[in-house]
């Protein structure tokens, strides 16, 4: 041997490259005759002579030189496997991997799998369910050969075929792990716009604009917290990064890069450790105590230098220590080498024994035991696999595999020679024998990403949302069983549950939580537990937030992670504070111990292996990852590298996974080794908790030590080792060992601005408990009230007194009106009153407990008075006031005996509390920083605590001990009420701390004065100081009478203002100025105009946006809305007093309109040239009305109150005219202008024109009482009021008032003064309205005035009625006005089609929303369902008025069916070749039925009121035929286009065919008047109304007319409406004429049809039990059905079309001698009638020739004009009521063009969601834009370009084109292209529009549209 040559072993150590995120990467290289070992984790070089490569011996400590060595040959017992491994021979094909490179299971029989088996390539078998679940089974991955996943249709497939929620696809976020879902996405996607509200992080998400700044990454990027110079984000013990991230200050130059950055370590000096660090080498700052611990902390062994000898770093296991440090191999020990160097591997150093130089494995088998080989001539024994050497070099000792970690998964037993595996419940172990599989589904992720919770296969790449749209979800965990997860938002401070699937999203706890950083489940014991490092608690609750409890509270500082062992009954907890830990309970709390608390810094994660039964955790600092038993023994580093700041952990199975900040990603590891490291996933959003989700995570094996009846605990049972423990909710004491008490008898209530809080006194805790309540913005001043076990607050953010019951319940608002900032409270428990200061108002006020009855006490010197208590013993009050002069006043709890007590060495007095014990009041004083007590009076005033007082606040006094808070010190303190020592902190780092009272069950009861009858008040009975103990009060704004008891019955002078949410009164009666609410049991919107009712004491008010003119009496009872219908912006209002008349104008209608007080008799007096009408006022006396106009042209108008004699007063030098008011004793008109800034003044007749006041800011409502004029101001926010002479002396009357409307000033004390109607209302049935010389009568709008001039009809005589979905109108044509009055039908949905039958007076239509045919009368009244089951889209409806049925077009079914009125007889008519068959008309003289169908092939039909002889009449030049309307006198059908943009004509064959008006935007449905000539029309009217035909246009929203005749005179009848539908005109001469079956029906007992001349009984298609005949039976002349029907088994005779065969035919007078025609024929008998029909045929039919030739004439000359070859082919789509008007679809027909189509959606009220499936679905939606809609552009296609113009939404759209009309390039360009709302694509040629279409794109015609002034009102 030659020592000198081996002894030159080197250790090389290499400087390796330490750039952050690069390996560093070295090699080595020793000497020829050396072996140069693997580099090893620290990047040192080991080098061993070259002959102890491959001699089996570890000697580099890591096997790298034994690796791919032959060893000697095997024993003939033994196995040699392929990597040189001897294994025993028995253990070949025995289905395990004892080779460890599977060469034992090569070539093996194969072996037969059982039935549920799967058979692996490699001879495994493992079980069914294991194949394809994304897992390595069988090890050669065989099982996981499977075909690919299909992505759902929610999904989207990444090009490596995993698949990821659709929505992800291009939202800035990678969510493919190839990134594939973010590529080729259109720029603009990203251009998600955040509200006002809202801010925008950098890759687009939005956040709430409070975060901005706020030193918290919510975005995750920490977008929001860069560019924040103006802002402090970091706090000061923070280091703000570059990129706007906050570290800890003391990790600035620490040198680890802790920044993104890496910012905290530039710039640095040598000098930045503290005196508890050591500085490394490296110049990073490291703990002193890890000073010469044996561990590298500084990574360049810096802190290691320089210490006293320790041991060296030991050797491998199978490694001998030489003296001199270095490492051989054990074998080398005792072989007469020294390999060492130093000698001590060899005798004498060690105790070698002798050597057996002699023998031979051939004789005795060289005395070895196991195996013997010959090695350079000596005997060398050695052991089978499973045993190793005796120190005697001879025998052989069994290996205890089981001793070394991870040889099995699970469990262990060793035997002789080898080991078994084994698996705890629940889990099977794998093929390879020493693996565990757990049983059931696959494990899922479950990860927390701030923004979402998301889940993660980690086998596979499927990846999915579970819940999305999160602030800040941090923490997580979830309970299989119950299927829920539950997560922590630390931006919300919530906890929140959901199920499993996403669905119900429920807060669980909501208030106290500060920063909940970790959640753990009981999956046994049904509890919620969780860490806050903010109030550094654990908690525990149940899993509904229940009975929640603080669990540990003693020795925290932050902890953090939380895992729960419920089999075992134990919690444990990380906790990163100052001195990091890692600790352990019981689960009721109970015997804690410390596990680790050395060599942590950041422990972040914890989970439990709960079948390996250990305990992982990650530390963010070390960068490490680590185990130990759960007891915290055997810890030991599984990762120690690669790990910039893991955050959580989890495990299962065999694997570790954790998320790691910097990184962004999830990753994995083997458990035991740290070896075979994956990214699961990168590139998130913000990883924070994860969990993995499985049964096994959670396993069964654990007993309920609760049972069934929750151990009998009256509230919580909690699990403590092998028992349990009941508990009660914090704060609660426990009655025995059961039960916890029901409430709380003693605790200190005090206020955090957003919280309200208890400290019991009944435990020893003394823990906070946050009381739950609602909406706490700003809660300043506290009481109690023990009787009924109220708290009050008030909150000086929402400007409210509020209550609840101490637990939170029963929360409601006291007062919320006329408060500004409410900062101190009293109760008085005596009376039960309640007492407040306000510092924004400075008024002391009173009302009772629930609010009512309110009054002001003290309004006079009062300079922002604070904090109140009162003393109903002595009957007193006391408060202070922190104003110019700071005082301390007492007054009489009546306000009586008022004095100052303390003025002098006071600052900001602040918390007052009286001591009845020692009857001191005491006070603390935050700027003299003390606090102080004296006397009631003043006297004997002492500082009792002077010292160490930053900032007192709140105070009160209790039994011996006072209580105050502080708001620098952040705490809750207390002391000795008497000396000031015993000082004491209750809670500290409370921020924000405001009031406290302590609430007890004692206090002293009082002898109670208003006990008996209220004290004789009539309403507030209040304590006063002896002599008189009591005396009475009003409700602020009344006066007391003179007996002191009894007050008024109301105000009598009072100013009455609208404030857009509320009305308030300001009484003028009292000495102040005092807003009372209008207390009115509805909510207000929108509240502007105002008017009062002083004779019966009422207020009318109109609300712009709930669209309605309600009233109430002036206490706000009986509340009424007197007009809801046809209003849009009621501006202005005057009440008539005198006439009992409401007068109001609509700038939105522009209307002035009168009505009487209850709303009935509503009439429209102006409705023409009339801009934007504001404010009104009435002069009764004189008979005129006086209106401002504040539109284009600006003016001042005068009329007659009946709207006549109108005049235009002032016109020049008028802005915005808001206000107007009359001065009736000054005989002047007064207005005020906020454009102009001026009141004005002129007499009636607007001369003498002149300026009262300027400037006002911005006035808008005027009134005038007595000598002074009274103002609001939108600007100045107040009311004014000055002389209404002079203008002078202007006084703010109340200030503060944001949203101010109209005002009046009332006085009910003046007499009203004399009707002009008098008694019997002029003499007029109807309206009586005044003029300058008396009175005139007027009917309600739409109705004349008869002859007499006084009397008026109900209605009007001939009237439009249109639907418009949800509501149903008429429109008088006797009148000019056409005006739109609402008919009071209920229940209306989505009203389509119309009917009315003039006989009955019933209104027929169709609701596709409820799917019904409905009637009722005209007033609303007898509304009724005639047909209600079996539709799906009625579009059309027509009333057969003569045979008393109606008919009914079905869209959804492709039926035209028929019933009687009642809706009885029902039968389907045309069910065949029917594709969207629309609008329907009957002609009942004629005996025809007419209908339009906008299918495929538009066209439109005709056929007989039985079905029969249908004929198609035009099919040619149609696109969307909607409407349809019969013109009876000149037989013709007129029907609209809504595609080709016309109204057409024809005759009743469809010939001479006209177009009467071109272009038309979108007409719907249309009608027309009958000619009538009648004695009782005058021509004039009769010519002038019958010549018009009138139609809906949905583009427009307008309903318009054009004459008949001529197609000219167009106009706009009715502007502005949204969802107009059908339209039908009501006139006594529409239905006329008469048929067979117009008397007795007929003589049929169902349905009669008439015919030209004959008619045909029918029977329905379902029997309705009476018998049914289809012949004619003679019967009395009653209407109805016969009334003796005889039976006929052929109830569909009238229906089938005329055939050959014995099949039942329709009869008709050409076949009436065919067979099976005798029994359904009824002819009329001779003489009755036909030969007067005879004369008229044939004069008929001479004209129809005349009339036929001339047609044809005009047919030839205008052919040209509307034929287009291109479009007669052409298929079509048309509008359905399927979806809104705001949607269009698109649908690819076969030929090239293109065509959009418009359908309607079935809306349920407003929230338009589909209720049924009502027509098939088309293939794109496209959203229109709500202001254009330009339908032409829909149309501009030419069949030879196959372009497409259209609008489309990239997200919404999916065209499917056929490959006739768009190539897959056109496609893709379609659905690419977007432009924010809308995109435009054509392919058309300037040629291919025509000019015309040009034409018309001009405005909507809406009839009055007028250019507004550049600037309005409501943009200032």
């Amino acid at each position: 041997m030659q020592l000198a040559a081996v002894l030159c072993g080197a250790l090389v150590t290499l400087l390796l490259d330490h750039t952050p995120g690069v390996q560093g990467t070295a090699e080595c290289s020793c000497g020829r005759s050396h072996f140069t070992c693997a580099v090893s984790a620290f990047g040192e070089c080991t080098c061993i002579p070259a002959q102890w490569q491959c001699d089996g011996d570890n000697d580099c400590g890591d096997l790298s030189d034994e690796d791919g060595c032959m060893l000697p040959t095997c024993s003939p017992l033994d196995f040699h496997c392929d990597n040189g491994k001897c294994i025993r021979r028995s253990w070949v094909c025995d289905g395990d991997n004892d080779c460890e490179d599977n060469s034992d299971e090569q070539d093996c029989p194969p072996r037969e799998c059982e039935e549920d088996e799967f058979h692996c390539q490699n001879g495994y078998c493992i079980r069914s369910l294991w194949h394809c679940d994304g897992d390595n089974d069988c090890g050669d991955n065989s099982d996981e050969q499977c075909d690919m996943r299909k992505c759902s249709d929610k999904e989207f497939r990444c090009t490596d075929s995993s698949c990821i929620a659709e929505h992800w696809y291009c939202d800035g976020d990678t969510d493919c792990k190839d990134g594939s879902d973010e590529e080729n996405c259109p720029s603009d996607v990203m251009t998600a716009t955040c509200s006002v509200e809202e801010f925008q992080c950098a890759y687009g998400r939005c956040i709430l604009d409070i975060y901005h700044c706020d030193g918290d990454d919510d975005c995750g990027d920490w977008s929001d917290e860069s560019d924040c110079s103006s802002h402090q984000p970091c706090r000061s013990v923070e280091f703000m990064c570059s990129s706007g991230m906050c570290i800890n200050a003391g990790w600035r130059c620490d040198g680890e890069y802790d920044c993104d950055d890496q910012s905290d370590e530039k710039n640095c000096t040598t000098s930045m450790c503290t005196a508890d660090q050591f500085r490394c080498g490296t110049g990073r700052c490291v703990r002193l105590s890890w000073r010469c611990d044996g561990e590298d902390d500084c990574s360049d062994r810096s802190d290691e230098e320089g210490c006293e000898k320790t041991e060296s770093p030991p050797c491998a296991p199978d490694q001998f220590q030489c003296g001199n440090g270095r490492c051989i191999g054990q074998r080398k020990v005792c072989n007469e080498v020294n390999d060492c160097g130093d000698g001590t591997d060899e005798h004498p150093h060690h105790d070698c024994r002798p050597r057996s130089s002699e023998g031979n494995c051939n004789q005795n088998n060289g005395g070895c035991s196991q195996k013997c080989q010959m090695v350079r001539g000596l005997v060398q024994c050695t052991c089978h696999t499973g045993y190793r050497l005796m120190d005697d070099g001879k025998a052989c000792q069994d290996v205890d595999e089981c001793a070394e970690e991870g040889y099995c998964s699970q469990g262990c037993t060793n035997t002789e020679g080898g080991f078994q595996c084994w698996c705890v419940q629940g889990y099977e172990l794998r093929p390879d024998k020493r693996s565990c599989k757990a049983l059931g589904p696959e494990p899922v992720l479950l990860f927390a990403n701030r923004i979402d919770i998301r889940q993660v296969l980690p086998h596979r790449s499927e990846y999915t949302l579970l819940l999305n749209n999160l602030e800040n979800a941090i923490a997580l965990d979830f309970h299989h069983s119950h299927e829920l997860v539950f997560w922590s938002d630390v931006t919300l401070d919530r906890i929140m549950k959901a199920n499993l699937n996403g669905s119900n999203v429920e807060e669980v706890v909501s208030t106290g939580l500060e920063s909940p950083g970790g959640l753990a489940i009981d999956w046994i014991h049904d509890k919620l537990y969780w860490t806050d490092s903010g109030t550094s608690r654990i908690e525990v609750a149940n899993l509904d937030g229940t009975h929640r409890k603080v669990l540990l509270w003693q020795n925290m500082e932050k902890p953090r992670a939380i895992a729960l062992h419920p089999i075992e009954g134990k919690i444990y907890w990380t906790d990163w504070g100052n001195t990091p830990r890692i600790e352990y309970a019981n689960m009721d709390g109970s015997s804690r111990q410390v596990i680790a608390d050395t060599h942590l810094f950041w422990p972040n994660g914890l989970t439990i292996d709960y079948a390996s039964r250990r305990m992982y955790w990650v530390d963010a600092k070390h960068h490490v990852i680590e185990k130990a038993d759960l007891d915290g023994r055997n810890r030991k580093a599984v990762i120690s590298q690669g790990l910039p700041h893991p955050f959580a952990i989890t495990v299962f199975e065999d694997s570790l996974y954790w998320t790691d900040w910097h990184t962004k990603s999830i990753n994995s590891a083997n458990k035991f080794t740290g070896k075979n490291q994956e990214i699961i996933r990168n590139k998130l959003h913000f990883p924070m908790d994860i969990h993995t989700l499985h049964p096994q995570r959670q396993p069964a094996g654990g007993w309920n030590r609760c049972g069934t009846n929750n151990g009998g605990c009256s509230h919580l049972c909690l699990p403590s080792n092998m028992t349990f423990t009941c508990a009660c909710p914090t704060g609660f004491k426990k009655v025995d060992h059961l039960s916890c008490a029901d409430g709380l008898d003693k605790f200190l209530l005090f206020a955090r601005r957003t919280d309200i809080r208890r400290i019991s006194f009944d435990t020893e805790d003394m823990s906070d408990d946050v009381i739950p309540l609602a909406d706490v913005r700003n809660a300043v001043a506290l009481d109690w009230d023990a009787k009924d076990g109220f708290i009050y607050w008030t909150d000086v953010t929402t400007d409210s007194i509020n209550r609840a019951l101490w637990n939170g319940s029963k929360q409601e608002v006291v007062v919320d009106t006329s408060l500004e900032s409410p900062a101190g409270l009293a109760i008085d428990w005596v009376t039960n009153k309640l007492y407040w200061t306000d510092a924004g108002t400075d008024r002391i006020e009173v009302s009772n407990g629930n609010g009512s009855m309110r009054t002001v006490l003290i309004w006079e010197n009062l300079d922002r008075p604070r904090d109140i208590v009162v003393d109903p013993i002595g009957g007193f009050m006391y408060w202070t006031d922190w104003g110019a002069n700071p005082k301390i006043e007492r007054a009489g709890m009546d306000a009586s005996n008022r004095i100052v007590i303390i003025s002098s060495n006071l600052t900001w007095p602040n918390g007052l509390a009286i001591d009845y014990e020692t009857k001191r009041l005491y006070w603390a004083d935050a700027g003299m920083k003390t606090i102080e007590f004296g006397n009631f009076d003043g006297s004997d005033r002492q500082v009792l605590i002077g010292t160490q007082l930053p900032h007192p606040f709140g105070l009160t006094v209790h039994k011996d001990k006072l209580y105050w808070t502080d708001w620098q010190s952040k705490s809750i303190q207390s002391a000795d009420k008497l000396t000031g020592l015993g000082r004491q902190t209750l809670a500290e780092n409370l921020e924000n701390l405001m009031d406290i009272h302590m609430f007890h069950r004692h206090r002293e009861t009082v002898r109670n004065p208003c006990a008996v009858s209220n004290g004789g008040c009539s309403h507030l009975c209040l304590l006063a100081p002896a002599p008189k103990a009591s005396s009475c009060a009003c409700p602020t704004g009344i006066n007391l009478q003179a007996d002191g008891k009894t007050c008024t019955s109301g105000m009598s002078s009072f100013l009455i203002f609208a404030r857009r949410t509320d009305i308030r009164m300001v009484s003028l009666d009292i000495p102040y100025y005092a807003d009372v609410v209008l207390a009115v049991n509805s909510s207000m919107k929108n509240t502007i105009a105002i008017g009062v009712d002083p004779k019966e004491a009422k207020v009318y008010w109109s609300d712009s946006t709930l669209k309605k003119i309600s009233r109430a009496y002036i206490n706000g009872s009986e509340h009424e809305d007197i007009i809801s219908t046809g209003l849009v912006t009621t501006d202005g209002l005057a009440v008539d007093a005198r006439g009992r008349k409401i007068y109001w104008t609509d700038t939105g209608t522009n209307r002035i309109e009168v009505a009487n007080l209850d709303g009935s008799m509503r009439r429209v007096l102006v409705w023409q040239n009339l801009d934007s009408p504001r404010a009104i006022a009435l002069y009764h006396e004189m008979g005129y009305m006086y209106w401002t106009d504040w539109g284009e042209n600006a003016k001042l108008e005068r009329s007659a109150m009946d709207g006549t004699d109108r005049v235009v007063l002032i016109s020049n030098n008028l802005g915005w005219p808001n206000g107007l008011a009359i001065d009736m004793a000054g005989s002047q008109l007064l207005w005020a202008d906020a454009h102009t800034e001026r009141i004005e003044a002129s007499d009636l007749n607007g001369q003498n024109r002149h300026t009262l006041v300027t400037p006002v800011q911005h006035p808008y409502g005027l009134t005038l009482l007595g000598p002074h004029i009274y103002w609001t101001d939108w600007q100045s926010r107040s009311i004014q009021r000055a002389d209404k002479n002079t203008g002078a002396n202007t006084i703010t009357v109340q200030a503060n008032l944001p949203g101010l409307m109209d005002i009046q000033a009332v006085d009910r004390g003046r007499p009203l003064g004399f009707n002009k109607c008098g008694q019997r209302n002029g003499g007029c049935t109807h309206l009586c309205l005044p003029r300058p010389n008396g009175t005139s009568c007027a009917c309600p709008t739409g109705i004349l005035l008869k002859g007499d001039d006084r009397s008026c009809d109900d209605s009007p005589e001939t009237f439009l009625v249109f639907s418009n979905r949800v509501s149903v109108r008429r429109i008088s044509l006797d009148t000019d006005d056409h005006t739109d009055v609402h008919v009071p039908v209920p229940e209306l949905h989505n009203v389509i089609s119309l009917d009315y039958d003039s006989v009955d007076g019933k209104l027929y239509y169709t609701d596709v929303t409820l799917d019904v045919i409905r009637r009722s009368n005209l007033d609303g009244s007898d509304m009724e369902t005639v047909i209600s089951q079996g539709l799906k889209t009625t579009d059309g409806l027509a009333v057969d008025w003569v045979s008393r049925n109606m008919y009914w077009t079905d869209t959804g079914r492709n039926t035209i069916e028929v019933a009687r009125l009642d809706g009885t007889s029902r039968k389907v008519l045309v069910n065949n070749s029917l594709d969207e068959p629309r609008a329907i008309a009957v002609f009942p003289s004629k005996g025809f039925l007419f209908w339009t169908d906008w299918g495929h092939i538009a066209k439109i039909e005709r056929s007989h009121l039985d079905g029969s002889d249908r004929k198609v009449l035009i099919n040619t030049d149609l696109g969307w035929p909607n409407g349809l309307t019969l013109d009876y006198d000149t037989r013709r059908i007129f029907w609209v286009d809504a595609h080709l943009d016309r109204i057409e004509s024809s005759d009743l064959n469809g010939k001479l065919r006209q177009i009467l008006v071109s272009p038309v935007s979108h007409p719907f449905a249309l009608t027309q008047l009958k000619p009538v000539s009648s004695p009782l029309t005058p021509f004039s009217r009769l010519s002038q109304q019958d010549r018009w035909i009138y139609w809906t246009d949905w583009q427009t929203k307008s309903i318009q007319r054009v004459d008949k005749h001529t197609g000219r005179n167009k106009e706009t009848v009715l502007p502005n409406v949204e969802g107009l539908m059908d339209i039908i005109v009501v006139s006594p001469h529409r239905q006329t004429g008469t048929n067979l079956c117009g008397v007795n029906n007929g003589g049929c007992t169902h349905l009669c049809f008439a015919k030209t001349n004959t008619f045909v009984c029918a029977c329905p298609d379902e029997p309705d039990g009476k018998p049914c005949s289809t012949s004619y039976i003679p019967t009395s002349p009653t209407r109805g059905t016969g009334s003796t029907p005889v039976p006929n088994k052929i109830p569909n005779a009238a229906t089938d079309t005329p055939h050959r065969g014995p099949a039942p035919v329709n009869c008709t007078d050409k076949n009436l001698n065919v067979e099976g025609c005798t029994s359904n024929v009824v002819t009329a008998p001779h003489g009755e009638g036909l030969h007067i029909s005879y004369v008229i045929g044939g004069v008929l039919t001479i004209l129809a020739i005349l009339i036929l030739i001339a047609a044809l004439i005009i047919y030839r000359h205008k052919k040209s004009k509307f034929a287009d070859p291109g479009v007669s082919n052409l298929t079509y789509s048309n509008p359905s009521y399927r979806t809104s008007t705001q949607e269009v679809k698109i649908e690819a027909s076969q030929k090239p063009p293109i065509y959009n189509q418009l359908r309607y959606k079935k809306e349920g009220g407003v929230d338009g969601g589909y209720t049924k499936e009502k027509i098939r679905i088309v293939e794109g939606v496209c959203l229109l834009s709500h202001d254009e809609l330009y339908w032409d552009d829909l149309k501009q296609i030419k069949p030879s370009r196959g372009g497409l113009h259209t609008c489309m939404r990239t997200d919404t759209v999916s065209l499917q084109a056929s490959s006739a009309s768009l190539d897959d390039g056109e496609t893709e360009q379609l659905l690419q292209e977007e432009a924010s709302e809308c995109s435009s694509i054509t392919t058309l040629t300037p040629s291919a529009i025509t000019p015309q279409r040009h034409a018309q794109h001009s405005l909507p015609d809406t009839g009055w549209t007028s250019t507004r002034k550049p600037s309005t009102e409501s943009e200032v």
